[in-house]
């Protein structure tokens, strides 16, 4: 088991980062040779101002009329996504880490914030999972992938909680904790999870297009 938990930080952790890394700029760099070859003309409208203004829209909670429109889906959206980004930056054990692998540190969650946030993103898992169950323009698009990336974004944070107890074998979950945070980070730029990569590129595409060429809004 330690033999498996210093291949998982160490050689694997690199591979992982690596593969983000570089899978996640492969990705940027092939959407931009597409949007060259087939849309070039999109380049000629694109602004900063109308880019910033529809991302701006977008990320405040209820400033968009969707949002408005369905208010438990912004909620959850929003403090599932935060949770998210939030809780492995700033988790102590994390800062830890980084400060002895690189001598860098910042400020700290306490560990109960930390265990609230998993908890919220476990429970929109669970949300988004039977959202897909039962609504029905969801559950069309829907394929067994969805479920997959529902499944390793999950697995982090419940491994996480169960070792933090102390639940179980702990160290059988410190170490399953930390293969799916890597699996997770490797998924990142070959599933649908690289929307957090093109993202703000669409906002900024559409926000171009309403702004600067139909003089409307985007929301």
């Amino acid at each position: 088991m330690n033999e498996l938990y210093r291949l998982a930080t160490g050689p694997l952790l690199w591979a992982s980062f690596a593969v983000f890394v570089g899978g996640s700029l492969f990705r940027l760099l092939e959407l931009f040779l597409l949007a060259r070859r087939r849309e070039r003309f999109l380049f000629t409208y694109l602004s900063l101002r109308y880019s910033l203004r529809s991302i701006g829209h977008w990320i405040v909670p209820f400033a968009t009329v969707n949002w408005r429109r369905h208010p438990v889906l912004t909620i959850v959206t929003f403090a599932f996504h935060l949770s998210l980004l939030i809780t492995p930056l700033f988790l102590l054990a994390h800062v830890v880490l980084w400060d002895e692998a690189w001598n860098v540190s910042w400020p700290a969650l306490p560990d109960a914030w930390a265990i609230v946030l998993s908890l919220i993103v476990i429970a929109g898992c669970v949300f988004f999972f039977v959202r897909r169950r039962v609504t029905p323009e969801v559950a069309y698009v829907t394929s067994a992938s969805d479920y997959v990336i529902l499944g390793l974004t999950a697995a982090p944070f419940v491994t996480g909680v169960i070792a933090y107890y102390q639940w179980f074998d702990v160290r059988l979950f410190t170490l399953l904790h930390v293969v799916s945070g890597e699996a997770l980070l490797v998924a990142v730029p070959f599933t649908r999870i690289r929307h957090m990569l093109f993202a703000p590129l669409t906002r900024a595409y559409m926000g171009s297009e309403f702004g600067a060429v139909r003089h409307a809004r985007d929301w």
